[in-house]
């Protein structure tokens, strides 16, 4: 695709790249070969990386090829990396327990290369509100909203926040506002997947999220 697009001279009109779950070593070596051709024709062209590994409750799910290929070559090359708390642990070799954890931690993996970390999902922090934080140089902030229990959790959340994220900075958000956003118009596309009782995220359905979220969880500034 990639080769496709710059063979007719389009690769320069891309502002981002978004890579998510990865099967294999070599897929992860073409995405790395993919953003190099991307950065040469669009040197401000941002790479976003989800660097989908697993969670506590599964632990890891893909090959440790993967995991090796994510930790010491994708993350380090993104622009931004969009991990839960099991993958940032994964990538800065931190426990996170705590707030205090976890900013230190989002710190640290900044220090490893990646200009922003947006953690989609950090559980040890509250067991009554789903958590979010977005660390750049410049600060840290925390997103919180409540949680909604699914009979069976919906698929593509991170997907989705990633996404969002992504298009928010694309369109010349700052981070803070783009977090901001992405985190109500998700939570707002989660909503109207609970009313449906269903575990397919209704993005269709709620779309009108995207544009303007319904909800209007404010973030906090906590470093």
């Amino acid at each position: 695709m990639i080769a496709g697009i710059d063979k007719i001279e389009q690769l320069a009109n891309c502002d981002a790249l978004v890579s998510g779950y990865q099967g294999s070593g070599a897929q992860c070596d073409s995405v790395a070969a993919a953003v190099a051709k991307l950065k040469e024709r669009n040197p401000n062209a941002l790479y976003v990386c989800d660097p989908v590994m697993g969670d506590p409750k599964k632990g890891c799910i893909v090959p440790e090829e993967v995991t090796d290929k994510l930790v010491n070559g994708l993350m380090s090359l993104a622009d931004v990396i969009v991990p839960n708390q099991f993958e940032l642990t994964q990538f800065t070799g931190m426990e996170i327990n705590t707030l205090e954890d976890a900013i230190a931690a989002c710190r640290h993996a900044i220090s490893k290369g990646p200009k922003m970390v947006l953690v989609k999902h950090l559980h040890s922090l509250s067991d009554e509100s789903f958590s979010m934080m977005l660390a750049t140089e410049d600060g840290v902030y925390l997103a919180q909203r409540p949680h909604l229990e699914f009979a069976k959790q919906p698929v593509g959340v991170g997907d989705l926040i990633s996404g969002l994220f992504t298009a928010g900075l694309v369109k010349g958000k700052s981070p803070k506002q783009a977090f901001e956003h992405a985190h109500n118009a998700a939570y707002g596309v989660l909503k109207v997947t609970h009313e449906s009782q269903t575990w397919e995220l209704q993005t269709i359905k709620a779309q009108d999220e995207f544009v303007e979220p319904s909800s209007n969880y404010a973030v906090q500034e906590v470093s």
